[in-house]
């Protein structure tokens, strides 16, 4: 049975969409802009750092990173990006978010620029230094992840929160576009100023001095976007939810919202303090309580998001190499070394514009009128379905007149990661867990899709090269190839679909009934689940 409601949370489930609103959207979705563009732009520039410092005179390819060097620049970020989602979800808990969230934000910003310098200019150096600063800069990134979702839900009315939630989240795909656009502006730039000839034509002169500046300004440039938005996140007052549920501050609670709402709320000192004292709003993460109430929730979310992303991550960092496979980017050795920077930011670029970012916003558009487990569900569906349509059928792709076939297909598979389990992995952990358990809950989910997108990162790698000894990169083992690794990836999404089942509807409902920390006792899934022709309960007054 419910309880009577703050006045002060019901006030921001009923409010109508205005400014506040969408300026809680820039501010936040600035960080995952930021996000984006760090995680990925580093897809751009590994083959460039390859031929820099890995070239052997002599040899008919260019110089591409060692195994165990690509692997660490590819995962790196991904494993400090895990461990700052633990770490930010849980402080965010108990500091509050808006403490904690100009933490993640000046480490990003300070870890972009660092990961651009390095120390000395040979191999090891410069390595070990651009791994180090990834790292850091995961981990500020990490913590981006469970404080702007809790931000961004804690503010939003119950009628549009996910579309708000969507929206922080869609930014990744302007930051993925961005990544590409700036690497397209650099090295064209770059590619005009010092000319220089391909490959097979002169090894030595293929790779100009001047193009050690280029890895490192698209890298640096990360950190804009972070600083220009650090001085408005530390203007947002706190949360309601967090001040008057978890702070048990209630006249702090309203006042801040008065502020934003431009109402005047009564701060309700009394039942904040019979909420507190309420055993069922007591129970801890790791308690039999939590176990019982969310613990299948807890296990839906981290499964889908960990199996998304192994898909996921899988193909966003190593699209390169699947256009190289298909002959959409020309040989290596055809190029000179900014070339081929260009051609690969090109083809990132134009699988962005069409259909990463148009995936993001139509799921902000449809997220609140067909729901977030519709939208999940379908999306890994078609994920699978495009998935094995490019695998099973891989020779007739290869051919040089379906090669713009296999582009199409690719690029559908990114539009329903987007609108789909991309999206919504982010947005339901951040509505069904209770507020002091919020942001620590997201945190967790998030760190186990990052697991996946470590497995994605390293295993792809792996898994991607030829069958053939003899046609795998340099330093690498034969593996199953392109076609095969597919086929897996394929299976991995038919298993997210089927994980679904497990993860409530949380269309229309305000976050204290999803948590249950306004009722009685227990609801059962199918209550959570809206049921055709009936009505969402709502939370009285």
């Amino acid at each position: 049975m419910a309880k009577q409601q703050l006045q002060v949370l019901n006030a921001l489930d009923v409010a109508k969409t205005q400014l506040y609103h969408f300026t809680a959207i820039v501010i936040a979705g600035m960080g995952f802009f930021t996000d984006a563009y760090d995680l990925f732009c580093i897809s751009l520039v590994t083959k460039l750092l390859g031929r820099i410092y890995y070239h052997h005179e002599g040899s008919e390819k260019p110089g591409t990173l060692p195994p165990n060097v690509s692997a660490a620049v590819n995962g790196v970020a991904f494993c400090g990006t895990l461990a700052g989602q633990l770490f930010f979800g849980w402080l965010g808990d108990k500091l509050g978010r808006k403490k904690v969230y100009g933490m993640t934000l000046m480490l990003m910003v300070i870890c972009s620029i660092a990961s651009a310098l390095s120390f000395g200019n040979q191999p090891k150096g410069v390595m070990a230094t651009l791994c180090f600063f990834r790292f850091w800069l995961g981990f500020g990134i990490g913590g981006d992840y469970p404080l702007s979702a809790t931000i961004m839900s804690e503010y939003a009315n119950k009628k549009t929160r996910g579309a708000f939630i969507a929206a922080v989240f869609a930014m990744q795909g302007f930051g993925i576009l961005a990544g590409g656009m700036v690497a397209i502006i650099v090295s064209a730039s770059f590619k005009a100023g010092y000319p220089a000839p391909a490959y097979q034509e002169k090894a030595s002169a293929s790779t100009v001095p001047e193009a050690d500046y280029v890895w490192r300004i698209i890298l640096m440039f990360g950190a804009l976007p972070a600083a220009l938005t650090y001085y408005w996140r530390m203007k947002m007052p706190e949360t309601a939810r967090y001040t008057a549920l978890v702070a048990k501050n209630a006249k702090q609670a309203a006042s801040d919202m008065s502020k934003v709402l431009q109402v005047e709320l009564e701060a309700e000192p009394e039942k904040v303090e019979r909420l507190s004292q309420e055993k069922e709003n007591g129970f801890g993460l790791f308690t039999k309580e939590f176990l019982r109430r969310h613990g299948r929730h807890l296990l839906g979310t981290t499964s889908t998001w960990f199996l998304l992303d192994i898909a996921f991550y899988s193909q966003n960092l190593f699209q390169k190499d699947i256009f190289t496979a298909i002959g959409w980017i020309p040989a290596a050795k055809t190029m000179n070394a900014i070339e081929e920077v260009y051609r690969i930011a090109r083809a990132q670029t134009l699988i962005a514009l069409c259909s990463t970012v148009p995936g993001y916003w139509f799921t902000v558009v449809f997220i609140d009128k067909i729901g977030r487990f519709a939208i999940q569900l379908m999306g890994f569906f078609c994920m699978t379905v495009f998935m094995f349509a490019l695998a099973i059928p891989y020779k007739h792709w290869k051919q040089g007149e379906n090669r713009i076939g296999f582009v199409i297909m690719y690029s559908l598979t990114f539009f329903f990661a987007n609108f789909g389990p991309n999206a919504t992995t982010f947005v339901v952990p951040a509505e069904i867990f209770p507020a002091r358990l919020r942001s620590t809950s997201h945190g967790i989910s998030a760190a186990a899709g990052k697991a996946g997108a470590i497995i994605g990162a390293f295993g792809f790698l792996y898994a991607a090269q030829p069958t053939n000894p003899k046609k795998t990169d340099a330093g690498y083992p034969p593996g199953i190839g392109v076609r095969n690794a597919l086929i897996v990836l394929g299976f991995v999404n038919f298993l997210g679909m089927l994980f679904t089942f497990l993860v409530p509807e949380s269309k229309g409902k305000s976050l204290e009934e999803m948590s249950r920390e306004n009722e009685d006792d227990d609801w059962t899934d199918a209550e959570m689940r809206p049921q055709s022709g009936s009505e969402i309960r709502t939370v009285p007054i």
